[in-house]
């Protein structure tokens, strides 16, 4: 195999990875031997590849941030959703019958290659969101075994975010007076929201680029559940309502798409109903934030910005603008 050596940059994080690793790796699974290493640019965290073998094409993830213990939480959930008939990409078991193995010093799986297409926001159709949504519910009725924790962006967690960004607007023009402005709306957003909502394993992530579709508009799988804990279900519908129904303004009839999916196979309680309000302002406000620190600091530093806060402002003052009995209304 010799010289072949792949190096992937994502957002100033930088893993290097050589054809002799992977076959070292490969050797522990039995699945073939390597022909071809392609990183993808897909993905904002992780380190992502595609593996050609000479038994086909797989999925090479290496976790960046997550410890060895939480990406073997996310493959067993995945493992276990796929049993229950929710589409994903299923992670591979090696010999041995784990599922985490170690590359570069970091946690890394082997998941199946998925044929599909992603849907830019351009050809979003309510069929796709009738799907998303059907998806989306058959994920909040399983149940999973492997624990789950409250995600890394409850409130607590984003206000100390905004500090770092009213330390930055002290330096910096673009985030001025901008923490203050998120935690005030944070504190305010936090402050109507309901404990009593139905809650259970949310994915935490759905966008357009986690979900592969088929010719026939059906799903080929559901990726990417990193962000996947214990949260409410009202809150990771409305995270799923926000990246998918807006380009440049709301779009209604996707929205009610979306939920006519969702309810085909969950139906909504009226406390949640009640709360999609909250929780969809909850959810824009944690993409702001996390998309301010995550993209646009980094940028700052001189890396480049790959995800708009603005565009999830955006969707924050649409949800103000039109009140919870606009949203009531939309979704009806």
């Amino acid at each position: 195999m010799g010289q072949l050596t792949v190096t992937v940059a994502h957002v100033g994080i930088f893993t290097t990875i050589s054809a002799e690793s992977i076959s070292s790796l490969l050797a522990d699974y039995n699945i073939g031997e390597l022909i071809a290493v392609t990183p993808l640019r897909a993905g904002s965290v992780n380190s992502n590849f595609r593996i050609s073998l000479t038994s086909g094409d797989y999925f090479l993830r290496i976790y960046e941030e997550q410890p060895f213990e939480g990406a073997k939480k996310e493959a067993q959930n995945i493992e276990q959703l796929a049993h229950l008939g929710v589409p994903v990409a299923r992670p591979l078991f090696r010999q041995d019958g784990g599922v985490i193995s170690q590359l570069a010093n970091k946690p890394a799986a082997i998941f199946q290659w998925v044929v599909g297409q992603m849907i830019c926001q351009r050809g979003v159709r309510e069929a796709h969101l009738d799907r998303v949504g059907g998806a989306l519910a058959r994920i909040h009725r399983a149940t999973v075994e492997a624990s789950l924790g409250r995600g890394r962006f409850c409130y607590e967690d984003l206000v100390a975010r905004t500090k770092r960004i009213a330390a930055a607007g002290r330096e910096a023009v673009e985030f001025r007076g901008w923490g203050e402005r998120l935690e005030a709306e944070l504190l305010a957003c936090q402050s109507g929201r309901s404990a009593e909502l139905p809650q259970g394993l949310i994915h935490g992530d759905l966008f357009r680029d986690n979900v592969l579709f088929r010719p026939d508009r059906e799903i080929a799988a559901l990726l990417d559940f990193e962000s996947a804990s214990v949260g409410t279900f009202a809150y990771d519908f409305m995270v799923t309502l926000l990246s998918w129904c807006f380009g440049d303004s709301f779009d209604e009839n996707l929205a009610r798409a979306l939920r006519r999916g969702y309810e085909r196979e969950r139906a909504f309680e009226a406390s949640e109903r009640a709360a999609m309000w909250s929780e969809g302002c909850f959810a824009a406000l944690r993409f702001t934030v996390t998309r301010i620190t995550d993209y646009a600091m980094r940028a700052e530093e001189g890396t480049c910005t790959m995800k708009d806060w603005r565009r999830f402002r955006m969707r924050y003052e649409t949800l103000q603008r039109i009140g919870a009995d606009g949203l009531d209304r939309a979704l009806a």
